[in-house]
């Protein structure tokens, strides 16, 4: 009798796995790709120091901070204040628009990846061939640069600042 039900439970738990209803494995976390030449893996792990937010996007590559600093102008102010902070403007000017960097508001990426958080929390944190050094502290040895979190909130308050009038991805 014992037997039957084990049999039973495991075809059970079988079947609803095959059809998607539980998953098969744990959720794997986010992968993250470098922006040069070679793609190779840029690793960003979890600290103590990260928030929350940076706990949810390091799993699941999806920016917390985007749909709501879109929904409020008001707290995308706090992803603006750390890009004059942390002199983005130098390259990419006051407002994202493209200064000798290129403009980061607008629906013509430098890469294609752009199109996605994760694609541009990649180049923002480790960098591209095209003149962007690496932002994340983590990836440049430097605690000074920038932390998970505030790459989120810029990357939020750019995608409350879009001025393409391409789609817009991040928001799905």
């Amino acid at each position: 009798m014992f037997g039957i039900k084990v049999g039973k439970t495991t075809l059970l738990v079988s079947m609803l796995a095959v059809i998607g209803l539980i998953p098969l494995q744990a959720a794997a976390e986010c992968k993250f790709v470098s922006t040069k030449a070679g793609n190779a893996p840029l690793t960003i792990k979890v600290t103590d120091k990260d928030t929350p937010e940076s706990k949810e996007f390091l799993e699941t590559c999806i920016n917390p901070y985007t749909k709501k600093f879109v929904a409020d102008p008001e707290a995308a102010k706090a992803g603006k204040k750390l890009f004059g902070y942390y002199s983005c403007t130098q390259c990419h000017g006051g407002n994202a628009g493209g200064q000798t960097g290129p403009s980061i508001t607008d629906d013509t990426w430098q890469y294609a990846k752009h199109g996605t958080d994760k694609g541009m929390f990649e180049t923002i944190a480790g960098g591209s061939d095209a003149g962007m050094p690496a932002w994340h502290g983590q990836i440049a040895g430097n605690d000074e640069l920038l932390k998970t979190d505030e790459i989120l909130k810029i990357i939020g308050w750019l995608r409350a600042s879009f001025k393409g009038s391409g789609e817009k991805t991040w928001l799905k």
